[in-house]
């Protein structure tokens, strides 16, 4: 028996399969989350996610800033209504009252924001994908290091449900070494159509969409180091927004292989299924669309279940991000979204960024 709270499995041995395994996979929640004063920058269409999140978990959001400033103040009211409301990011970056920073803007714009905060001896949590190159990336997580703070990155879909399972099942070894992923995404990402700053992204699936299963990829394959990577895009007449709604990633590794398919135009029958296959077992994953996972199905030697799942990427996955972060803080030790962890997610994906774009030719790491 688990205790609560844990996400723990609690049902009975279903007739003729074998017994759940002990993966617990809730969201880390820190300690003491009054200790804690958090400082938005960024009150965009993301930014709902992250404040919906941290209301629901109780924690101190206590500034909001945007250069919109009637859109932080929308934010403000209906999450946080006590929270102060600035037009410029720099003022809650110099308030010496605010310890944690959520910076939300993109990726250009971000990094000098970024780096403000850390030299202003903040702990930061970095909107995904978090650079535009590795050297601007290990500046920052050495910037970090120099002034002994934490600098984590919201890649949420580590604790959506479904992955983390999968990622402390991993871990725990219960299905050995992996040998094989299989990441099949089907969705509809046609919201995008006309808003300028994701109609200019080329590389939209692969970029600004993909990289959560970059950063999956290099979880669960652990300290496998990948040879190489083929990728290809493919747009289609009739697509509701201009970057390629379909793409294909093949990761290369000594003794396994991850395969990637995406296609952002489905427009009926979404579907998203992830299979890791490895020498003592496989995890499956299957759910009528991104958020819903609703089952891990376990085969094993010894037999299958179907374990249910609680709890949805979108609601999980940011109380993850910033609970890990806040938890780390509390425990001062790097978390494990940290940023320095990311660069080999970041590094896969520009290697399939330059295989795409030289029209499918494997590109080795």
């Amino acid at each position: 028996m688990t205790a609560e709270g844990d996400y723990g499995i609690r049902s009975t041995r279903p007739v003729g399969e074998i017994a759940a395994p002990a993966i617990h996979y809730a969201p880390p929640k820190p300690l003491y989350p009054g200790a804690h004063r958090i400082g938005l920058i960024g009150a965009g269409g993301v930014s709902d996610y992250h404040l919906k999140a941290y209301a629901e978990c109780g924690w101190n959001v206590v500034a909001i800033a945007d250069h919109v400033v009637e859109r932080a103040k929308a934010k403000r009211d209906l999450y946080f209504p006590a929270a102060d409301v600035e037009s410029d990011g720099l003022a809650l970056i110099r308030r010496d009252d605010i310890t944690v920073l959520d910076i939300t803007p993109h990726p250009e714009e971000r990094l000098g924001l970024l780096r403000s905060a850390l030299e202003a001896g903040k702990h930061v949590l970095s909107q995904k994908p978090f650079v535009l190159d590795l050297s601007a990336g290990d500046a920052l997580a050495t910037l970090a290091e120099r002034r002994n703070v934490k600098l984590a990155v919201n890649q949420n879909g580590r604790w959506a449900p479904h992955f983390h399972y999968m990622r402390q099942a991993v871990a725990a070894g219960l299905i050995g070494e992996v040998r094989s992923i299989d990441f099949s995404v089907q969705w509809d990402h046609t919201w995008v159509a006309g808003i300028q700053r994701f109609e200019e992204i080329h590389h939209l699936i692969l970029f600004d969409f993909a990289i959560h299963w970059f950063d999956i990829t290099t979880c669960l394959m652990g300290w496998q180091r990948p040879d190489s990577v083929t990728a290809s895009v493919l747009g289609f007449a009739g697509q509701r927004f201009a970057p390629p709604a379909l793409a294909s990633v093949i990761i290369h590794y000594p003794e396994a292989q991850v395969r990637m398919s995406f296609n952002a135009h489905t427009l009926h029958g979404e579907e998203d299924v992830t299979t890791v296959v490895g020498t003592k077992g496989t995890l499956r994953s299957r759910g009528p669309n991104l958020n819903n996972q609703p089952a891990m199905d376990v085969y094993l030697a010894t037999g299958h279940v179907r374990v249910p799942l609680q709890g949805r990427w979108l609601e999980q996955g940011f109380m993850g991000t910033m609970g890990e972060l806040l938890r780390s803080i509390e425990e001062d030790r790097e978390p494990a979204n940290t940023a320095r962890s990311n660069l080999p997610c970041l590094e896969l994906c520009f290697a399939a960024l330059h295989s795409a774009d030289q029209g499918g030719v494997p590109v080795r790491l």
